[in-house]
């Protein structure tokens, strides 16, 4: 297993802060009220420009519409490039991660979306059984899978790029899924804590030495992600 800092306390904390964000939010604690100011702020200053800008970069969490295809698309061109499978493993990792957690997160919190006026206390959990909207899905995503690029890309992009794709795209995520009343500013917050456990778990896995199927080592197909040859063989470092 990989070492990743700060150690595993780090996880705890971010654990702990989920839980508690959600146990403030269950039993409707003045932190409601914040979600509340925040969202009628963000509806009281969205003119029509900033409304559309904000509603394509919102894209950048999308993740069965953007991110799990160009995840494998970036699998499959690094694959070819460094003649292996193993760039398929994060991608696959990324998309079991999510599917366990979020979805049922989502449909056990019970909290509609602070765009929805059609429910007496959206801001409310465990209130409306149709409610999807706790942690936000978009910014988890983002946290996710621009971690799997990373992982995927190590062997091409500089440290400051891989950083800029990390955590830009996930802040960009967050700004616009609250400036959109897509989510409550607490969704976001959730997310946040739950996204970085989740993509600090897969940073974790030793993708480069994980057993394979004989088929693929007896053809070549099983070295690392990241090799020198594949960073000499790019013009895009």
């Amino acid at each position: 297993m990989r070492n990743v800092r700060p150690a595993l306390w780090f996880d705890l904390v971010l654990l702990a802060l989920f839980v508690a964000i959600t146990v403030a939010l269950a039993l409707r604690t003045p932190l409601l009220s914040v979600d509340l100011a925040v969202r009628d702020f963000v509806d009281a200053h969205r003119p029509t420009w900033a409304y559309w800008t904000a509603r394509v970069f919102n894209y950048l969490g999308q993740g069965g519409q953007v991110l799990t295809p160009l995840a494998v698309l970036t699998a499959v061109f690094v694959g070819w490039r460094t003649h292996s499978v193993r760039p398929a493993l994060p991608v696959i990792g990324g998309t079991v991660i999510t599917y366990v957690t979020i979805g049922p997160l989502k449909v056990w919190t019970d909290r509609t979306a602070a765009s929805d006026d059609d429910v007496v206390h959206p801001e409310y959990l465990f209130h409306v059984p149709t409610g999807m909207s706790y942690p936000s899905g978009h910014v988890v995503n983002a946290i996710v899978w621009y971690g799997v690029l990373a992982i995927l890309l190590g062997g091409l992009l500089p440290p400051g790029q891989l950083r800029v794709i990390r955590y830009g795209a996930p802040a960009v995520v967050l700004f616009t899924t609250t400036y959109l009343s897509f989510h409550w500013v607490t969704d976001g917050l959730a997310a946040i804590c739950l996204g970085i456990v989740l993509d600090r778990i897969l940073q974790r896995v030793p993708w480069n030495t994980i057993p394979l199927p004989s088929w693929f080592t007896a053809r070549g197909w099983s070295g690392p992600i990241d090799t020198a040859e594949f960073a000499k063989s790019t013009s895009l470092r």
